[in-house]
């Protein structure tokens, strides 16, 4: 008897917000093989903008990570264990743990759905909590990676659609703010080690400012960020043509405006997987990201990156900041220029 198809489906990766936008492919691909079924994301609070327009997500599931985690360390269980009876009460028959940690583990079994479906070898044990086990090489693309989980699944993989989804109300917004062209510039990333020469950034911005075919140069970055752009911002307060939006928009509005974009300059970080999900034009510069496995998915033609024989992918310290500083500010101009002439 032919097992059925599955009506409440789960997707389990809440963070970080890059990796949420370049997950977008696990749900298209599940929402193509199983039309009918209602699909839910298991996301992070503080990211749920990310994917909430996306038309194949029938919910978001919030987790309040930082609240959950401070009644815990407490002593106070009460409110976890609610939020997991009604993860449950959700009846969900199929779960995907892309998130691959002990944690996501866990929530996968607590949702009592017959088939829990992760990563042979996640971490922290967490495969102990699946029984649908699917190897998957550490050293395929990261939404490669996760894409397995969807083919073991049933889902067709061989066309990935990894489409990002803007809210309408923050679209019009930017369409009143920013009528003309504009270029955005990303000198952020999560770790020093990823991050270009904020001195080049500044650099970079003045000149894209001569280029005629746009009107402007928008600078993101989130809130805590602005210390690091500050030689940037302070050409941006008396420039015309340079906009500083770092740490004044959220999740939702930075989509809008990368979505928008006649061209996006960005570090290893969320914008650059923005960028690629809305398929705007780009630069890439990484520096310490191994492009095998963390790059801009299918866009190797947009990555500027200068790896020599010895080079090991280590971002979390600054012992590979080298790598990223070998990028010039010519070749980065040139890159642009050549995209917003074409």
């Amino acid at each position: 008897m032919p097992t059925p198809d599955p009506k409440r489906i789960l997707i389990i990766r809440p963070s970080a917000l890059g990796d949420i936008c370049r997950s977008t492919p696990i749900l298209a691909a599940l929402k193509a093989k199983y039309p009918n079924a209602k699909i839910d994301w298991m996301v992070r609070d503080n990211y749920t903008q990310a994917i909430e327009h996306h038309p194949d997500l029938n919910q978001v599931i919030p987790f309040k990570r930082e609240q959950l985690g401070k009644q815990c360390r407490h002593f106070r269980f009460g409110p976890l264990i609610k939020w997991l009876k009604t993860l449950r009460k959700n009846n969900y028959d199929m779960v995907l743990d892309c998130q691959g940690l002990a944690r996501s583990g866990f929530f996968s079994r607590a949702t009592g759905a017959k088939l829990r479906y992760g990563f042979k070898d996640s971490q922290e044990l967490g495969w102990l909590f699946h029984n649908k086990r699917i190897n998957a090489p550490k050293e395929l693309h990261s939404v490669d990676r996760m894409l397995k989980l969807a083919q073991a699944a049933g889902a067709d993989i061989s066309n990935p659609n990894i489409t990002l989804h803007a809210g309408q109300d923050e679209l019009s917004q930017v369409v009143i703010e920013y009528p003309e062209p504009y270029a955005v510039l990303a000198p952020t990333s999560a770790w020093p080690a990823k991050c270009w020469p904020i001195e080049r950034f500044t650099q970079l911005a003045k000149e894209l400012t001569k280029n005629k075919n746009i009107d402007r140069v928008i600078i993101v970055g989130g809130p805590g960020e602005r210390l690091h752009c500050a030689p940037l911002l302070e050409l941006a307060k008396d420039h015309p043509k340079i906009t500083d939006r770092v740490g004044s928009t959220s999740i939702a509005l930075l989509m809008a405006i990368i979505a928008r974009s006649k061209l996006t300059v960005a570090n290893d970080s969320a914008a650059l997987h923005m960028a690629v999900g809305f398929h705007r034009p780009l630069v890439a510069l990484l520096g310490p990201t191994d492009p095998k496995k963390a790059s801009p998915y299918n866009r190797e033609q947009d990555i500027i990156q200068h790896i020599e024989p010895n080079d090991e992918f280590y971002f979390r310290d600054n012992r590979s900041a080298q790598m990223i500083q070998r990028i010039t500010p010519t070749e980065v101009l040139t890159a642009c220029n050549q995209r917003l002439n074409a």
